[in-house]
Parts: structure tokens; sequence; C-alpha cells
């Protein structure tokens, strides 16, 4: 009896099967062919979100981890600043007129971070450098945890803006921050930028990377400027007492140095950082080399020239050849100031070789190095002379008068 049973009952089940699996094909069929692919074939499968971390999670992640490791730098500066007794002066003549020096008492601040367990900070030179003739008289480090530690600078390059300082025998010395391969950048990646802007401590700013090799001359507080060379570019905030900060990426790895931004009411987001791989190199030689340098390696002798024209040939009173270049300003304490050469001398040789246009004789006092002494043949006040000039390392910052500014044909050996 129970296997007569049995059949019946698996027959009217593989009939019900057949006819729903029927039902449900004509339902697809007309149901699902705006999901299904080209020629009703089966739809793409995406791969489905991963859960857990998100970008803002890493972001913030980044920033609890490395906080501690970024300082507040603050600078007690003295020195003397030329003070013009007549600021219409310049205005009326095109050059600076006669003023006194005063002492001045300044204070600045910036931002850096713990570069390794001995107690070093790599930060900005610029932020540890006083311009003109300044001194530090008192340099101080103001961690997270609100301690103030004393410091001394160990080493700067100021072409480069990197510098090394120091906190001896800090117990609570925050872990160094790790950096990264800059090279491996990639544009359009997280930035972050951690600092004291306006001495507001532990200040974050988020942005991206924007472009890579950017070649800027910045200006400093002087008046002189610095040609920068293969900066990063992001639109992280960065501002006033940010410099020397890091900018990290999202796994808080140190990918540049914030340096500076574009100050214009017509651009915004622009800033600079100076590129990881350059901050390791930089540091280290620093450790290896203490002391300012200027990182320019390359001979200077202090002089402002132009091409001799009819005008000038007959302001000066020169009549000799149509080779030499002349002379226009000779910047004070220079090698060429102490050679003796003034405003109006024609420098006819340059090492017995003779030079018809300026360029051509920057160039070439460019390719020597500090300490190298240049021969000149130099017409002075209707008479010529022999001249030995040695030469100094260029300063990486060279003032330039406004005038000389807007011309073209001047340049600065």
């Amino acid at each position: 009896m129970g296997k007569n049973r049995t059949l019946p009952t698996i027959v009217v089940g593989l009939v019900g099967a057949i006819i729903g699996s029927f039902v449900m094909m004509l339902y697809a069929s007309t149901h699902f062919d705006r999901i299904a692919g080209p020629n009703n074939t089966p739809p793409a499968v995406a791969a489905a979100a991963l859960t857990g971390v998100s970008d803002q999670d890493r972001i913030v992640s980044a920033v609890k981890r490395t906080k501690a490791s970024v300082v507040a730098i603050q600078m007690e500066v003295n020195g003397q600043q030329l003070v013009q007794m007549d600021p219409m002066f310049q205005q009326f003549f095109g050059q600076q007129g006669p003023g006194v020096e005063q002492p001045y008492h300044g204070q600045a601040s910036g931002s850096g971070f713990v570069f390794d367990s001995n107690g070093d900070i790599v930060t900005n030179a610029h932020v540890v450098t006083p311009p003109d003739n300044g001194h530090v008289t008192k340099l101080t480090v103001v961690f997270a945890n609100g301690d103030k530690v004393p410091a001394h600078v160990i080493a700067a390059n100021i072409g480069a803006d990197v510098a090394v300082i120091r906190v001896d025998n800090y117990a609570k010395l925050p872990p160094p921050l790790e950096l990264a391969d800059s090279d491996k950048l990639e544009q359009g990646q997280w930035a972050i930028a951690i600092g004291e802007p306006l001495d507001l401590q532990q200040t974050v700013t988020l942005g991206v990377i924007s472009a890579f090799n950017r070649d800027e001359e910045i200006p400093n507080e002087s008046g002189s400027a610095i040609d920068f060379k293969g900066l990063l570019q992001t639109s992280a905030p960065i501002n006033p007492g940010n410099s020397g900060g890091p900018l990290i990426d999202i796994d808080g790895q140190v990918i540049g140095i914030n340096q500076s931004t574009v100050r214009s009411a017509y651009a915004q987001g622009i800033g600079f950082a100076i590129p990881s791989n350059v901050v390791g190199r930089m540091a280290g030689e620093l450790l290896k080399n203490p002391g300012i340098h200027q990182g320019t390696d390359t001979g200077y002798m202090g002089i402002l020239m132009e091409d001799l024209s009819t005008g000038l040939r007959n302001q000066i009173g020169y009549n000799g050849s149509t080779s030499g270049v002349a002379v226009r300003e000779v910047i004070p304490n220079s090698p060429a100031d102490q050679a003796g050469l003034q405003p109006g001398d024609v420098i006819l040789q340059a090492d017995g070789k003779p030079f018809t246009d300026f360029k051509a004789l920057h160039d070439y006092i460019g390719t020597k190095k500090p300490g190298d002494s240049i021969r000149l043949i130099v017409w002075s006040q209707g008479a010529k002379k022999e001249v030995a000039v040695k030469l100094i390392e260029r300063p990486a910052a060279v003032p330039v008068p406004q005038d000389q500014q807007q011309q073209e044909q001047q340049q600065q050996p």
C-alpha cells in the first residue's frame, strides 16, 4: 500500500516543478529585460563595496597617530635693521637712500616634526634662520602635551629650505614620523597638513596632491626671493605658522614639509611643500655637516650688470671697443665691493675672455665654485686696470632693488 501511494506523489511533484519553472522563466523574460546586458545577456556583476574603514576613518586615524610628533617652534631674534631717513628717496632716484641702523627684537613661530630618536626635529630653514643680520637668542620647541623644551639649530640649507634643530635629553620625546616615498605619490590623493598656523596649535587641514615639480620664486621677509625647484602643489590650506610642519598621507606617513602658499586675491588653495624624498636626503646631509649652508654651491661676485647701450656709453663716458659689460650696481660687502669695483665700471675681460653681453658673463661666473678667483680687465673712469675677485658662495636669497626687478637685461651673478 505504501509503495502505490508514493508513485502518484512523485509524478504530481515533477509536474508542479515543471510548471513553476516555466512560469518563472516567462515572468523573468517580461520583467528583467532592463537589467540584462546586451542581447538580453545576464548583467555584469560588480564587486560589493568593502565594508569597514572609510577614507574619513583613515584620515582621523592618521591624525591621531601623528599629531603628538608635530611640534610648534618659537623663536626670539635680535638684530639690526636699516631704517630709511627719507622713504621717498627710492621712489624718485631708484635706489635706497641714506638710513640709520637700529636694533630690533622680534619673535617668530613655525612648525616641525620629530625626525629621529635623538631629539632631532625637521623644519623649514626660514623658520629658524632670521633674515639679514639677525641672530636667534632663544629657540623653544612646544610639544603637543604642552611641554616647552629649549632647542638649538644643528644645520640648515637655505636654498633647499630644510633645517634640523635638536632638543637634548627630553625623556618624553614622541616617536619619529615615517617618511613616504614621494616619487610614488599620485595626483589627486589625499594630503593632510598639520601645524601651528597663526599660533593655533595642532591645526589640521585637508586637501589633495594637486601637481608635481613646481618651480616657484618665493619671496622672504627681507624682500629677497629664492627660486625653489621641484615642489609639491597641494590644495590643503597652508597658513603662516604651518611652515615646517608635515604634509602626511592617509596612512600617516610624511609626504612633504609645508612651505608656502600663493598669496593672491585671485587664487586660493595653492600651497607648496618640499617632497619627502628631498627632506630625507637633506636632513641626512645636514646631520653630517652642521652649520648654515646656502645650498647653491656656485660662485658669487656681487654685481648687477647691463649691456653697453649707446646711451649708457655716453652716460659713463666710455668710448672704447664694442665689447664689455657695464657694472650697474655693486652689492655692499660683496667680493666685487671688496675688490674695488664701482658702478660705471666696464668689465672688458674675465680670465682673458672678452664678453659682449651680461648673460654670457653671468653664466661664466656661475660655472665657478666658491673660493675660485676671477681675474678681470676693467675700464674704470678712463683707465684700464686688472682686478682679482675671490668668489664666495652665491646666497640662496639675494636682495634685488625694486627698479632692477623691472629691468629684464639685468642679473645678479
